[in-house]
């Protein structure tokens, strides 16, 4: 989808040559009504009572006098903060899903909205159009193709707009590979997927076989491995946007396919939503897409993992032992606690990058749906300061996260007596013992972990992939690029200049 940003009245608005106009109203009401069409219409609708107050509440028009365009909406905005003008957008745009609706106008002019708004409403008009057709021929591709974005000072929001554009390709991305199908989703052609963006601008790509990840001394990943006919994959995604002596962060997503539960078979209802337990690595798939959009100043690497956890005569048994990359070994009692064992192994793998923060991303536990539903990812950190950023990312993003606890008492369930750990601590309070777990691979780090089991996915009549940690992902490392900037000698000047330029 092609976004363009301009310079446009509620006048200059109503002479674009376009299928549709969408008009962010705000709740309050001007001191004095204006002169142009649009303007007019907006003063009739409130007047008569047919645009009611409430963000998302919608006025759809035909043919209005002076509008070139042949369908108006107008859409009210409420105070015109991003989150208003996020759920206003996609509404707007969820109305406009007409095959002869090519291109639209999104006058956002009248509710005067900052970076941050302009951001989530590209991401709101790439996200309410999203239509999955990979496997389904008979579904409609959305016709929208191109999107104008009207506000009065588009230099003063151009950041935000270039970053709303980059999230929606990524989140796009994202989306569509969690929400493919197992057999059309394996190790393999997810690491095909890897490749493709290798080749864009920054992006190195590496990918890892089975021989290369026995030599490595991954048993823990290659147990998960060693059930299924599907041979593992370990990718490795480079974004290079900072010298090379910079510390890069790296991102590591969990990349199961699919995810029967192994030996301790999960029950029938909802197996088939196991396909996007490969969530977390659809989210490093979908960041680094953005990062190659917006070109960032900073040092990225991607860490996939990747295998399918199957039952077959070959698959690891709940008692089994293992060793670890690390050198540490762990007991197998649940073979559905299959995440951590992947996980471990390339958190292990990351300490060769000394990097300056490790982030993994994971659709891990169900006790973490069970403690935030499908509004918050759960955040683990025994680093504050990491935290923090991950937080204040998630809410500028309005992807937010909420730390959990990581009290060193969490960790007496997984001891063992027949290895340095087990992989399963019992149902209390799962999702923190699953992070004390990760834990124990992350000595010599500067770690955070986001279990998105909850985000990443949506059950029911609206089942699918959300796209979610993208945004946050991408505001985190914005930030990043940021502060590291600024610390450089002239540095501030230089941030400055390229958030201009950005």
């Amino acid at each position: 989808m092609d976004f363009e940003l301009k310079s446009l009245s509620p006048a200059q608005a109503s002479t674009l040559a376009i299928d549709a106009l969408a008009v962010l109203v705000p709740d309050t009401e001007p001191t004095k009504p204006g002169s142009s069409p649009i303007e007019a219409l907006i003063e009739q609708a409130v007047r008569h009572g047919d645009l009611e107050k409430g963000v998302g509440k919608l006025l759809v028009s035909f043919r209005v006098a002076g509008v070139k365009a042949p369908r108006v909406v107008l859409v009210r905005a409420g105070d015109g903060s991003a989150a208003s003008v996020r759920k206003a957008v996609a509404a707007a745009v969820g109305s406009l899903k007409h095959p002869g609706v090519r291109k639209i106008g999104l006058l956002l002019s009248l509710v005067s909205p900052g970076a941050d708004a302009v951001n989530v409403a590209v991401q709101a008009c790439a996200d309410a159009s999203y239509v999955y057709t990979h496997t389904k021929p008979s579904a409609k591709a959305s016709a929208l193709r191109q999107v104008v974005v009207g506000v009065s000072k588009p230099e003063v929001v151009r950041a935000g707009f270039e970053q709303g554009r980059a999230l929606a390709v990524g989140v796009a991305l994202a989306k569509e590979w969690a929400n493919r199908p197992g057999n059309h989703a394996t190790p393999s052609l997810l690491a095909d997927a890897a490749r493709q963006l290798g080749r864009k601008p920054g992006i190195k790509t590496e990918v890892l076989g089975p021989k290369e990840v026995k030599a490595l001394g991954m048993g823990s990943f290659m147990a998960v491995a060693q059930g299924s006919a599907e041979p593992l994959r370990f990718i490795v995604l480079r974004y290079s946007g900072a010298p090379k002596s910079a510390a890069p962060v790296v991102l590591v997503g969990k990349g199961i396919t699919f995810d029967t539960g192994g030996i301790s078979i999960k029950p029938a209802p909802e197996m088939d939503e196991m396909k996007y337990d490969m969530g977390g690595a659809a989210s490093v798939l979908g960041t680094f897409a953005a990062l190659a959009e917006l070109r960032p100043a900073i040092n990225v690497v991607g860490l996939i993992p990747s295998c399918e956890n199957m039952p077959d005569g070959l698959a690891v048994k709940p008692g089994d032992v293992v060793t670890s990359m690390s050198g540490q070994t762990i007991e197998i009692l649940n073979t559905d606690a299959e995440g951590r064992l992947i996980l471990c192994d390339a958190l292990t793998y990351a300490e060769r990058f000394k990097p300056r923060a490790v982030i993994d991303i994971a659709t891990l536990t169900g006790a973490c749906v069970i403690a935030l539903g499908a509004v918050r990812s759960g955040l683990f950190s025994p680093v504050d300061e990491l935290a923090a950023a991950l937080q204040q990312a998630g809410e500028s993003a309005l992807d937010p996260c909420w730390r959990m606890p990581l009290d060193d008492e969490y960790a007496d369930g997984l001891k063992s007596n027949f290895a340095d750990m087990g992989n399963v601590a019992g149902r209390a309070a799962g999702s923190i013992t699953a992070a004390k777990f990760l834990q124990k691979f992350t000595a010599k780090l500067s770690w955070a972990h986001l279990d998105i089991a909850g985000t990443a996915w949506k059950s029911g009549a609206a089942k699918g992939s959300t796209g979610r940690p993208v945004p946050l992902l991408l505001q985190f490392l914005i930030d990043e690029a940021g502060r590291s900037e600024a610390t450089r000698p002239g540095g501030q000047k230089n941030a400055a200049k390229r958030a201009r330029r950005v």
